[in-house]
């Protein structure tokens, strides 16, 4: 795989990463609520996404998938639901919120951190615009030579691109103590995430393959 092949796909896959999507709306939700650590659980997810997904397309069962018919519609579906079940349980929890003590925002649930992997991970592995992606770049940056080195290559450069900059926004929502602790913010945040994430699971419903 040639330098310059490798700079287009870094230029290619950092516009896509930092893009509006799920996955922002996701790190300001999982912050806001249960701090810096769990915050990057959800970007731990989002790696390991990348890398299933890079594996499906790198042995052809995303072909297969994005091909056939009915498993891409199954797939999408299960994507759209669970994207509407994350707004939904947002839009829910807006009158459990209560005052945040600074002093105490240290202290958070064992399960927290485990459950933002998982949201992070399925938010992506959910998501067939992610094998499509793959299916689309690969063809284009690999040489026939390449190998699955290359391959793999190509998908630890989008996983790093995605870790550092969500890793950044989580580092800057998570500094922004005075609104993060300040209960018509956590609010308001969870309307709005809530009603995106409906959104994205909408639109993901009616999305058509290429």
């Amino acid at each position: 795989m040639e330098l310059h092949s490798t700079i287009a796909f870094s230029v290619i896959a950092a516009l896509l990463v930092m893009s509006p999507g799920p996955n922002g709306f996701l790190i300001a939700k999982t912050v806001s609520s249960s701090g810096r650590q769990s915050g990057f659980a959800n970007v731990w997810g989002f790696v390991a996404a990348f890398y299933v997904h890079g594996t499906l397309s790198i042995f052809g069962i995303s072909v297969f998938l994005v091909h056939c018919v009915e498993a891409f519609f199954i797939l999408k579906l299960l994507g759209a639901a669970y994207l509407i079940w994350l707004g939904t349980k947002a839009l829910l929890s807006v009158s459990g919120i209560k005052e945040m003590n600074p002093t105490h925002c240290s202290q958070r649930e064992p399960e927290s951190v485990r459950g933002a992997f998982i949201e992070g991970l399925l938010t992506n592995v959910l998501n067939p615009k992610v094998s499509l992606f793959y299916l689309a770049a690969f063809p284009q940056f690999l040489t026939v030579n390449g190998g699955l080195f290359s391959a793999y290559a190509l998908v630890s450069v989008h996983a790093l691109i995605n870790f550092i900059w969500f890793s950044a926004m989580v580092l800057l929502i998570s500094r922004v103590n005075t609104m993060v602790y300040h209960i018509g913010f956590r609010k308001w945040l969870k309307v709005i995430t809530g009603t995106v994430f409906i959104g994205f699971g909408t639109k993901l419903a009616f999305l058509r393959t290429i």
